[in-house]
């Protein structure tokens, strides 16, 4: 059997390298379920994210804007590691974490410049589902 050499280098492992990133974009998409916050640089490449499950909630109360609240200032925080200071924000859902994960990521320490809603919208597409009776 042939012998494989190696070269000294491992092929998977990389240095990595200190990012540093100014400004960015924190998605926050808030459902009837939960709130995940992701925080971008102007390119798209994930810098930071957090969603209730992560920080130690389960079930219903990942869905609060208590929990909400505590999600955008971790993010933020994480985000802040990497050198950011100001940040455009894009809300997508109908949950009750929407405001109160805008206010942890200000009340982090990140300037926020803009505050989009981006939650799609049908223009007379598809035919909705059959109402919910509860």
């Amino acid at each position: 059997m042939a012998e494989q050499r190696s070269t000294g280098k491992s092929s998977r492992s990389r240095k990595k390298t200190e990012r540093r990133v100014a400004s960015g974009i924190a998605h926050i998409e808030a459902t009837f379920n939960n709130t995940k916050v992701l925080i971008t640089d102007r390119q798209g490449n994930a810098v930071s994210w957090c969603t209730g499950g992560r920080m130690g909630h389960k079930g219903s109360r990942k869905s609060t804007s208590y929990v909400a609240q505590l999600v955008g200032q971790e993010a933020a925080r994480r985000a802040m590691d990497f050198g950011m200071r100001e940040i455009e924000v894009r809300i997508k859902g109908p949950g009750a974490g929407r405001e109160s994960a805008v206010r942890g990521i200000a009340s982090a320490g990140l300037d926020v410049t803009l505050l989009v809603d981006v939650t799609p919208v049908p223009h007379n597409g598809c035919r909705p589902c059959k109402r919910r009776r509860v």
